[in-house]
């Protein structure tokens, strides 16, 4: 299964109903599986000079770069203090 490293999130099952379809209760929607939207990334980590490729959703990226790579790695659980 595709998950973020970083924000632990994966895929959510979607998909419903149209108005005219409740009213009528004819011809209901199928189900859809929302994928994530994930990257594959080789990111530098300065504080321990190496080099980390992971999937992380563009989410996770952008938490990273609020929050710094070594902080949001550290906390994730993907690098050792």
């Amino acid at each position: 299964m595709k998950i973020c490293a970083i924000t632990k999130k994966s895929s959510i099952m979607g998909g419903g109903y149209s108005n005219r379809t409740r009213a009528t209760k004819f011809n209901p929607t199928g189900r859809i599986r929302k994928h994530l939207n994930l990257q594959k990334k080789r990111i530098f980590v300065p504080e321990i000079n190496k080099f980390l490729n992971i999937e992380v959703s563009v989410q996770g990226l952008r938490t990273m770069k609020k929050n710094g790579a070594y902080a949001t790695l550290l906390k994730a659980g993907l690098i050792k203090a």
